[in-house]
């Protein structure tokens, strides 16, 4: 079988099938061999893995997960691409395709069935639209993944990995960043994909936390916080938590809450670190 990461032979294959790039599943081929080898190396990638790829397309990046892990689980949402993909992955008995939509299959079960104790890592060239709900979605229900390597947008791996302070920092980066420790790959330009996105790409490393790095009470409180300072980003943080309806709290109480802290009632929250939104978090609880 021909390697697809070469444009000549995923168009042969794109052809010989009558198949076009789905603009409704944000669909884009990648057709670069060394960014395809990238990902696997990012991946870390061994035979003793189940990987989980999520949009195998037609089976490019899955030829090389084939190559390197024990067994790949590949879950396909475009019913067109599923003769396709018996058709590029034929050579590969180590594989599983599954036509499902990632978002409806039961995570837990579907891994516990397929991993038999192998370590899981999830690997994906991800559709832009629907990037952050799969993956706030694989950290979120505590699946046994040991790590995350996506292609996404280089906007969104970029606020994933950002530091407080800066301009891409805000409630993604805090979230992702409680669940998984982020690690930058690649920067991937439009022309490695066929059709060519407007935006250009990032492979983005998201190794799982065996312990959240800070002590929280009430997370739930703690990511509602992330979601209030950063909805109104320009307000200070006093303002913006006394005009998000998710929380109880005034702009009094949280600006007491910010001063025993040590910090100024003035404070935007792109300021704070993790550790701080915790402690805050914790502090809003004795002022109330």
């Amino acid at each position: 079988m021909a390697t697809l990461g070469d444009p000549k032979n995923t168009i042969e294959i794109l052809q010989k099938h009558g198949i076009y790039a789905q603009k409704k599943f944000g669909q884009n081929f990648l057709i670069d061999t060394h960014v395809l080898e990238k990902i696997v190396a990012a991946a870390q990638i061994t035979k003793d893995d189940l990987v989980l790829e999520i949009g195998p397309g037609i089976g490019t990046l899955t030829q090389y997960l084939c190559e390197a892990a024990g067994k790949v689980l590949a879950v396909e949402i475009d019913s067109n691409l599923i003769p396709v993909l018996a058709d590029t992955l034929a050579p590969y008995g180590n594989v599983t395709v599954l036509h499902a939509d990632v978002m409806d299959l039961p995570l837990s079960d579907v891994l516990a069935r397929e991993a038999e104790g192998r370590p899981i890592k999830v690997v994906a060239n991800l559709p832009y639209y629907i990037t952050t709900p799969i993956l706030m979605r694989l950290l979120e229900e505590h699946l046994p993944l040991t790590s995350i390597t996506v292609m996404i947008q280089k906007e969104v791996a970029q606020r994933m990995a950002a530091e407080p302070g800066s301009k891409e920092f805000g409630a993604l980066s805090l979230a992702v960043q409680y669940y998984a420790e982020p690690y930058l790959a690649a920067n991937v330009p439009p022309n490695c994909f066929l059709p060519r996105p407007s935006v250009a790409s990032a492979v983005i490393r998201l190794t799982l936390r065996s312990e959240p790095p800070v002590s929280v009470r009430e997370p739930e409180q703690m990511f509602e916080l992330f979601r209030a300072a950063f909805q109104q980003r320009r307000k200070t943080l006093a303002n913006a938590v006394g005009n998000y309806t998710g929380l109880p709290y005034t702009r009094e109480q949280t600006a007491q809450a910010l001063e025993s802290l040590g910090l100024s009632a003035a404070v935007r929250g792109e300021a704070l670190s993790l550790e701080q939104f915790a402690a805050l978090s914790d502090a809003l609880d004795t002022v109330c």
